[in-house]
């Protein structure tokens, strides 16, 4: 397995099977391109990426603070790009905004058009108006004429054995919250989600280019 982190190192599988899909000579790729302030972002975008990986599938972690033509490349030819980024004071972090008007370059002749798109964001309490950045992202990708994935897991309390999937009710998009404890960690249950919507969405980017 290949790692990449900070400015565009692939993350990439080698030998599982568990999408159902056979390794072929050219890989679907999927981009996790993210804003971290204190560490958290990238804890989830990591826990996303290692949820993808499988045969003929290959995660890209792009931190936007150190985005270079190399990656702007990487994000043109992916098949699913995933935005994420931390809620500050009930909006998406600044320098992610920027990186989304930067990337609205591409608009005009539909560049990203009919990728995968999806989002995730991290706050400190289980809502701290995190639906606002989600619905930033998927009006982003709704304008690049992208097909918008949302996660699919129901947990506690509807399902009690399954505590700590899904958290904070998102089907929008991936929210998590930050652990009280210890300081800079991502609650257990919400890396376990994050890994669950990377092989949905794996498996959705599979689908639609099979």
């Amino acid at each position: 397995m290949e790692r990449r982190g900070g400015a565009g190192k692939p993350l990439a599988a080698q030998a599982s099977r568990r999408h159902g899909r056979a390794m072929t000579r050219t890989p679907l790729n999927i981009a996790l391109p993210y804003y971290s302030g204190a560490g958290h972002t990238a804890q989830i975008a990591k826990a996303i990426a290692e949820g993808a990986l499988g045969d003929g599938v290959v995660a890209h972690v792009l931190d936007v603070e150190t985005i270079c033509a190399a990656d702007w490349a990487t994000l043109d030819q992916a098949h699913a790009i995933l935005f994420g980024a931390p809620t500050y004071m009930g909006s998406v972090a600044a320098r992610y905004g920027a990186f989304l008007e930067e990337a609205g370059e591409r608009w005009m002749d539909l560049g990203w058009k009919d990728k995968i798109a999806g989002g995730f964001t991290v706050a400190t309490f289980p809502s701290g108006d995190k639906l606002a950045t989600l619905q930033r992202f998927s009006v982003f990708a709704a304008q690049m004429g992208m097909i918008w994935l949302g996660p699919a897991e129901i947990g506690a309390p509807v399902y009690p054995e399954r505590e700590g999937a899904n958290a904070d009710g998102s089907w929008l998009g991936l929210m998590a919250s930050s652990a009280r404890t210890p300081r800079g960690a991502v609650r257990a249950g919400d890396l376990e989600t994050a890994k669950r919507f990377g092989a949905r969405v794996a498996q959705m980017t599979i689908r639609f280019n099979s």
